[in-house]
């Protein structure tokens, strides 16, 4: 005898959580990095606050809704979809439940005084690695505008669009790695990925299972996997540990701006990866928790000069705020 056919309404019946904290938990300031730009497809923030997110679990799609009652102490969340459980499961975790802060002490005056001003940011564990594989490797070499305008496409081209409500919020998955699989070359180049990066996703793809296995594994080991895979190096692998593994010591050497922005704030001046290296030596296991309070306080080095203009050899073109960006 067969099975019933499952009931639509109980398909579709969002799952809730509540879930308090043991400290003041900054809902905004922990998932951020999770967003690639002002225009990313699947990360939506409402006028009070409330984040949308359009995640692709091991359970399958799902939509995410995360809202705070400060005068509670409270985070509520609700989710659609067939990843719902997964995901509010581990929503303690990409708030930054496991992050470990004790033994973090600044070493200079300005990080402190950003510690102080942040004192309840808390690193956040996704735990779905692909989910910021991909843009990062979109974002391998490139101005910002380009990587992210390259981003958008790919998701509205070949992702899905959210479960539940996230829909009608305009809300997007990510394409799956089957899916990923599945772009042919010409498209990648529609989409503004030149052909190292867009082979270096589709090896990604194609090893993604063992990729996401790497959740919960020691951040020397889960490097060593990341950068296993051709055209992924120490850049890609640090932007990836600290949003899908919570690594608080992955630092993005490479990045155009990190290492000169780290320099600036601590020592007056800018300097190149080695320099950064070796200021943020003496705080380890922390020392992406000094380049995020640098980015959190604002402490970035006056721009000048002349900007990078996009590249326009591709079918795609882009415009405006050219930023060169990072080596893989």
């Amino acid at each position: 005898m067969s099975e019933a056919a499952p009931d639509p309404a109980a398909v579709s019946a969002p799952l809730e959580r509540t879930w308090r904290p043991s400290w003041p938990c900054p809902v905004d300031v922990v998932l951020r990095p999770g967003r690639r730009g002002a225009g990313d497809p699947t990360f939506r923030t409402d006028p009070d606050g409330t984040i949308w997110r359009g995640l692709r679990t091991p359970e399958g799609v799902t939509t995410l809704r995360v809202g705070t009652r400060p005068y509670d102490g409270e985070v509520h969340a609700t989710a659609w979809g067939p990843g719902a459980a997964w995901v509010l499961d581990e929503l303690p975790a990409m708030l930054g439940a496991g992050d470990d802060p004790s033994g973090f002490e600044p070493r200079h005056r300005v990080i402190a005084e950003a510690h102080r001003r942040h004192p309840h940011w808390r690193l956040g564990r996704s735990g779905l690695v692909m989910e910021s594989l991909v843009p990062a490797v979109i974002e391998q070499k490139v101005t910002g505008q380009e990587a992210f305008a390259g981003f958008r496409m790919m998701v509205y081209r070949f992702g899905e669009q959210a479960p539940g409500p996230g829909a009608e919020r305009g809300l997007w998955v990510q394409p799956s790695p089957e899916q990923v699989r599945l772009i042919p070359s010409w498209e990648w180049l529609k989409l503004h990925v030149d052909p190292a990066r867009s082979r270096t996703i589709l090896r990604a793809a194609q090893v993604a299972a063992a990729l996401e296995r790497t959740v919960g594994l020691d951040g020397d080991e889960v490097d060593r996997r990341l950068r296993s895979v051709p055209g992924i190096g120490v850049w890609t692998s640090a932007e990836v540990r600290f949003r899908a593994h919570g690594d608080a010591d992955a630092v993005s050497f490479g990045d155009y701006h990190i290492a000169k922005n780290v320099g600036w704030a601590l020592t007056g001046e800018e300097v190149d990866d080695d320099g950064m290296a070796e200021l943020l030596e003496p705080y380890r296991p922390h020392r992406h928790r000094v380049q995020r309070l640098v980015e959190l306080a604002g402490l970035g080095r006056p721009r000048r000069g002349a900007r990078m203009a996009p590249r326009r050899h591709l079918p795609a073109t882009v415009t405006r705020r050219p930023y060169p960006r990072r080596r893989p």
